[in-house]
């Protein structure tokens, strides 16, 4: 049982009297959560973290208001009308006295208990109060206890936490930096870090066999419901002496442990899925398992095609069951797929005796039917939708295709998780011009030798890894490349000489020259373990107190304008707009 600070505020918190505590004299605290007078008695609920209890004034004491902050002392007694959705609901303590300790003295911008409902900018101007709800007061309580529990783990698997630098230099890969002025070093700038990356490379050599840290990380990227504006932590790990087989192992170990205890799931499968089956089979590299709905290409069954909207296409298509949806609910579906940018949705519903009907079928030969029903399989009752496009607009488009199919036809347990390994990502991939260039990590080992790369880039495979939960990339990794020379033959083929890896990447570039050993790691993010484990749609409510959507935070004002004599002492200068 957790425990209280007991003072002369309180002895007992407000979530644990129960019927065996009848008689007892206690002194309780916290906020009014409710009142309600009937006839002379008034019945308060007085709420803290541990819960409520109900408080009966049987006279008149101070004037009350909900959300001030009281201390009462009084007598436990047996409710006589119980409440079974209160945990304290058999008692209720009679007051004997009350002390007002925080007065409310506002009119409070909403409800406590609905302010999930309440517009998102009056929710974090006033998160402190939004904080206050009982969804919010769990949240808070689940994010510490994990973070405990996972520290209690790596630690058990001999894992070494260390703490990296905050002020760092600017890293040319990835998102936009953060910059931080120096005052010291004028016209000169720190970034936050977007990860611990080299950093925790650097651990390897220093002869830290086993690193983590549950890592803030600084990105300035454009907010998704699924991803901070700015800041998010992470579960950051690395193991020197070890292969992919070796992570994976520990970041299995860590998963089970985690949603056994938290939600519940035991029996957890990581299948691996590669890079290439992934887009192939489900058109992204973040499927959501749970969905069935799988993806065929059918660009060369449709190769003669007389329909003009298929003429020198790519063509995905996904068969699902539909039975007898009205006309209504494939228009809805193109209405939504015209609304992500995608040019339409093509689709034929299977009737009796396999005859086609609907949308595109009078445009579809009786080959091109055998030639669907042999690689689709499809029956009486399917539906096959098609999306034509340029390839990649074609496969983003199914991918969302197939998502909003899993959720219309109710395919998709939303209290189930499935997991999954995309491993085997190709190294490099072109470049809008044609070129060269790095599909994902620069610094992963190449699954083949240089004198192979070199023949073949874009067949060369990374030894490269994204654990991905009910569609969500959970975490990142690789075996790390420690060779140099092969480092310098990489960047090369990307048309960077060796100037560029030395200048740019100079602590791990001379870290490699003093003897470093293979190692590899991964980055787990912890804000979004935590939005899976409590089935939050938007990544903001699982933080303490969360930036909008723009980057802002309403609460504190920030970003804002600062004193020209502090921009003066930094050596910045804005310009004129």
């Amino acid at each position: 049982m957790e425990q209280i600070t007991i003072n002369r505020y309180r002895n007992q918190d407000l979530g644990s009297l129960r019927i065996d505590d009848v008689g007892r004299n206690v002194r309780l605290a916290g906020w009014v959560d409710s009142i309600r007078k009937l006839g002379g008695v008034t019945f308060l609920v007085l709420r803290d973290r541990y819960g409520k209890t109900q408080i009966v004034l049987n006279k008149e004491f101070i004037e009350l208001n909900k959300e001030d902050v009281i201390s009462v002392s009084g007598k436990v007694v047996e409710r006589t009308s119980k409440n079974p959705n209160m945990p304290t609901g058999d008692i209720e303590v009679v007051a004997e006295s009350i002390e007002m300790l925080g007065k409310c003295t506002e009119q409070l911008p909403f409800e406590i208990k609905n302010s999930q409902n309440v517009a998102e900018d009056i929710r974090l101007k006033y998160r402190y109060l939004d904080l206050r709800a009982d969804y919010n007061q769990k949240m808070l309580k689940l994010r510490s206890d994990l973070l405990l529990f996972i520290r209690e783990y790596m630690h058990s698997q001999n894992f070494m936490e260390v703490q990296t630098p905050i002020l760092t230099a600017s890293s040319p890969e990835g998102a936009r930096d953060f910059l931080v002025p120096s005052r010291l070093n004028p016209g000169k700038f720190y970034a936050l870090p977007q990860a611990p990356q080299q950093f925790k490379q650097l651990l390897m050599v220093s002869g830290v066999d086993r690193y983590f840290q549950i890592a803030p990380c600084f990105r300035d990227e454009d907010a998704r419901a699924d991803r901070s504006p700015t800041e998010f932590y992470q579960i950051d790990m690395e193991m020197a002496f070890a292969t992919q087989e070796d992570v994976f192992e520990v970041i299995e170990g860590l998963y089970r442990a985690i949603f056994d205890k938290f939600a519940g799931v035991k029996d957890i499968e990581f299948p691996r899925i590669s890079y290439k089956d992934a887009i192939s089979d489900y058109c992204t590299d973040k499927p959501d398992l749970r969905n069935p709905l799988k993806v065929v290409d059918v660009t060369d069954i449709f190769k003669d095609t007389t329909f003009s909207v298929f003429q020198g296409k790519t063509i995905k298509c996904i068969k699902a069951k539909t039975d007898s949806k009205p006309r209504k609910f494939y228009d809805k579906l193109t209405e939504f797929l015209k609304s992500r940018e995608a040019s339409g949705l093509a689709y034929f519903v299977v009737n009796e005796n396999e005859e086609l009907s609907g949308g595109i079928s009078k445009f579809v030969s009786d080959n091109e039917k055998q030639l669907l029903k042999n690689v689709t399989k499809f029956e009486v009752g399917d539906s096959l939708f098609f999306i034509a496009d340029e390839k990649d607009r074609a496969i983003k488009f199914t991918n969302v295709l197939r998502n909003e199919l899993g959720s219309e036809l109710g395919l998709i347990d939303e209290n189930d998780y499935k997991f999954c390994w995309i491993v085997d990502f190709p190294f490099f991939e072109k470049d809008d011009d044609g070129n060269i260039a790095f599909s994902h990590n620069p610094f992963s080992l190449p699954q083949s030798s240089i004198e192979d790369i070199k023949k073949a880039p874009y067949d060369t495979l990374a030894y490269q890894y994204d654990l991905v939960i009910n569609g969500y990339e959970s975490l990142s990794g690789a075996v790390r490349n420690h060779d140099q020379n092969m480092m310098v033959e990489l960047f090369k083929l990307a048309g960077y000489d060796k100037d560029v890896v030395v200048n740019k990447f100079p602590a791990l570039y001379n870290a490699f020259s003093y003897g470093a050993p293979p190692h590899a790691g991964a980055a787990p993010g912890f804000d979004r373990l935590m939005m899976l484990l409590t089935h939050n749609t938007f990544i903001r409510d699982v933080y303490a107190f969360p930036m909008n959507k723009n980057g802002q935070d309403p609460l504190c004002n920030a970003p804002n304008v600062v004193d020209e004599k502090l921009l003066r002492d930094v050596h910045i200068k804005l310009l004129d707009e």
